[in-house]
């Protein structure tokens, strides 16, 4: 296997002005449970990194100049006792009459319910202090192994002060039946919402699991910085699915990667429709012979908003297949950007990567940027890539009006259609259902 050659962070140039620095100190570390030591070496790559300014290639087109580091705390234990609750919508079942188990990450606590039966099998779901307390030296041997601290400013703040997070172990041969949720709920303004999911399949084993990062809008500031580290073992199976709706006060910044073992398949779906602000890096990591991976996301994006996603689809063994597919509706003054990259090793024969990503700017001032790329070192690959930034096309658009549909009816159904791919992609009748009523308001909303 090959290994992809790292990337040097960038240092600040003299002169660059950047976004003030963040207030956490080393005295603010969760300590007393396994992660102390992982927290505390990710501490000092943290303290050791500077921020990120616009010279630096992975951040050119996102500008966190006005990001007020310097005012945002910790949660308290019990804060969400003060703040708004989990609306009753988000607790329902997205993919089936009822889940095999979930999480609720709240604003210094979580609650937690897991189906017995599984547990009896050795499925580990719990929130990240439990596993803390019940399973350190599997956390342990788990946290850091896909994500490094040393991949960026916030990928290091999370290792350190991640206070919430999900433990998702299914062990080798387990076929999990019923979809497993999480909600990562975050109101409350000032505040930095630190999350760290770890996701592994031991060899041969099946899940779906539904994660969902949220808050209402509210006035001021408020930030997320989340880590998701995955692991599909060989001829495993896992169904993931996203779904980011954080209120437009948020600052969301996200480090994500799976790695997908000899045999492994992994269906990864994306859905975004909130923050202020998002930086979004999502790898994916074809280590083992015959891996699979299929990336499919959506984004919508209004008033002035930012949404900016970086993936990667990394070949590093012989006869791997990716597939991505992402799409994107803008309006008012928004902006999205897209970067992305398949990457093939030497030596990774045989391969097939396939990137595409396709925009529906429907104002005169939202602006769309898509920038796919390839970087192949075989000779015996099949790797294409594509991008659009397009307008609603007329034709359509006359024929219903034609039908006496009214103007915004008709301008719906026409985003409604552009998203169809990515929803037929999507074999959950609830996810779809959460993500279509999504685009909808996004499209009726002035």
């Amino acid at each position: 296997m090959q290994e992809k050659p790292k990337i040097t962070i960038s240092r600040t140039r003299p002169g660059v002005s950047v976004a003030q620095n963040f207030a956490f100190t080393a005295d603010m570390l969760p300590s007393g449970g396994a992660l102390t030591e992982f927290r505390r070496r990710a501490f000092e790559t943290f303290s050791r990194l500077p921020m990120p300014a616009p010279t630096d290639e992975a951040w050119r087109r996102t500008d966190l100049r006005a990001l007020p580091a310097a005012d945002f705390r910790l949660p308290a234990p019990e804060t969400y006792r003060d703040l708004a609750p989990v609306p009753d919508e988000l607790l329902k079942p997205l993919t089936a009459k009822q889940h095999g188990g979930q999480i609720v990450l709240l604003p210094g606590g979580a609650r937690l319910d897991l189906d017995p039966a599984l547990a009896q099998q050795g499925v580990i779901f719990t929130d990240l202090q439990t596993a803390e307390r019940e399973y350190p030296e599997l956390l342990n041997r788990l946290a850091g192994q896909i994500v490094r601290p040393e991949e960026g400013k916030f990928a290091a703040l999370a290792s350190a002060f991640s206070q919430n997070g999900v433990l998702l172990y299914v062990p080798q041969n387990v076929t999990v039946e019923q979809p497993l949720h999480s909600i990562l709920w975050g109101p409350g303004t000032s505040l930095g919402h630190i999350s760290h999911l770890i996701v592994w399949l031991e060899a041969g084993a099946s899940v779906t699991y539904v994660h969902e990062a949220a808050s209402p809008d509210e006035t001021g500031n408020a930030m997320h910085a989340g880590l998701v580290e995955i692991h599909v073992g060989e001829d495993a199976q896992l169904h993931f699915v996203e779904l980011q709706s954080w209120g437009r006060h948020v600052w969301n910044f996200s480090h994500e990667r799976a790695r997908v073992e000899r045999g492994g398949s992994l269906d990864w779906i994306f859905g975004a429709v909130g923050s202020r602000l998002t930086k979004n890096f999502s790898e994916l990591d074809l280590v083992g012979e015959g891996a699979s991976g299929r990336m499919s996301g959506f984004y919508f994006a209004d008033g002035n908003q930012h949404l900016d996603h970086d993936t990667q689809q990394n070949h590093l063994a012989p006869h791997t297949t990716s597939d991505l597919l992402f799409k994107g509706a803008l309006k008012g003054k928004s902006r999205s950007v897209w970067q992305g990259m398949i990457y093939v090793a030497p030596g990774a024969q045989k391969t097939d990567g396939y990137q595409a990503n396709r925009n529906l700017v429907l104002s005169d001032q939202a602006r769309a940027d898509s920038i796919p790329g390839l970087e192949i070192c075989a000779d015996d690959v099949r790797c294409t890539h594509g991008a659009t930034v397009s307008k609603i096309e007329q034709e359509p658009l006359f024929y219903l009006l034609s039908r006496g549909i009214p103007p915004k009816d008709a301008e719906r159904l026409i985003v409604e259609g552009f998203f169809d791919p990515i929803m037929q992609r999507i074999p959950f009748e609830g996810v779809r259902e959460r993500f279509q009523r999504a685009i909808y308001i996004k499209t009726v909303e002035e």
